[in-house]
């Protein structure tokens, strides 16, 4: 892939959302048009997804409402990984007045605002939504703990692993490659210019342990330790901690490798996950997946 004039999947979708809402591509509700929606508040959709989630509601949970009602109609919904600027502004342009983003939109991990009251940066993005009606609702620990990880279903698919998922396992058997061809095949499958890497790039590959995500140094170490795989592919790790753990491994012969997807692009399919579950629960409510990309740029 060339970077510097090759668009990634993910800035694609984002100008195709663009250009659907400019009524350049096909109108996106025409396929929900024959049908007869029922009109589902923004209520009813939290209560009908936290229904699937074992031993939920929890007493405890960063998945609240940020912004807006539970009693507002859903005219469309657009889930996402972060809630940016340039998704706020394609979800109006798609007439959805409700936002699903996985990660904090507000800058910390439980959304802190008392302190960004008035803070322009803060503003800009939560007068955005007020003013055009937008209810913001996190799905994070709800999806994460479904009787399977929906995030890491979404990652399955997107990685075209599906075939080699065991239920409720991080680890998946895949046919025999290497870690440049491994490293390359998330590469293209996610629209990721590039990743950080452990190993050798000639190691063979075929036991995978996937943890999307930041799940922690020790959980990744303790993963490692009991399933015994070829590679760790994770969204992020840490310095200190998994990284200089396989260096070590390697440095006394042990085969063993890890990719560092990055966060954003390692969850992504996650979003797409709770699209898909909209579309099977919700059918004739307008449901689109916006990728929202990551933040750091790569010179």
């Amino acid at each position: 892939m060339n970077d510097s004039t090759q668009t990634t999947r993910r800035e694609f979708l984002l100008k195709s959302g663009a250009l659907v809402a400019a009524g350049l591509l096909a109108n996106p509700f025409s396929s929900f048009a024959s049908v007869s929606a029922k009109p589902w508040t923004v209520g009813e959709i939290i209560d009908a997804f936290i229904a699937q989630v074992p031993n939920a509601p929890f007493a405890q949970t960063v998945d609240t409402i940020k912004v807006g009602s539970r009693d507002t109609v859903v005219t469309g919904v657009v889930t996402t990984m972060f809630t940016t600027l340039e998704i706020i502004r394609k979800a109006i342009e798609l007439k959805a007045n409700l936002i699903i983003p996985h990660e904090p939109t507000f800058f910390s991990g439980q959304d802190e605002t008392d302190y960004l009251l008035s803070d322009p940066v803060f503003r800009g993005k939560y007068d955005l939504m007020e003013k055009n009606g937008i209810t913001l609702w996190r799905n994070h620990d709800y999806v994460h703990r479904m009787r399977d990880d929906g995030v890491r279903i979404g990652v399955v698919e997107e990685l075209g692993w599906t075939n080699y998922y065991q239920a409720k396992s991080p680890v998946l058997n895949i046919p025999k490659t290497n870690l440049r061809e491994l490293i390359n095949h998330i590469k293209t499958s996610m629209g990721v210019p590039a990743m950080r890497y452990v190993g050798d790039l000639s190691q063979p590959c075929s036991k995978v342990l996937l943890l999307p995500g930041a799940v922690g140094g020790r959980r990744q170490i303790e993963g490692i330790m009991k399933e015994k795989p070829d590679v760790l592919v994770c969204g992020e790790s840490n310095e200190w901690e998994t990284p200089e753990y396989v260096r070590a491994a390697n440095e006394m012969g042990i085969k063993l490798s890890m990719i560092e997807i990055g966060h954003s692009a390692s969850e992504e399919g996650g979003s797409e996950f709770v699209k898909n579950w909209l579309n099977e629960n919700m059918p004739g409510l307008p449901a689109f997946h916006i990728p929202s990309g990551n933040s750091l740029q790569i010179f």
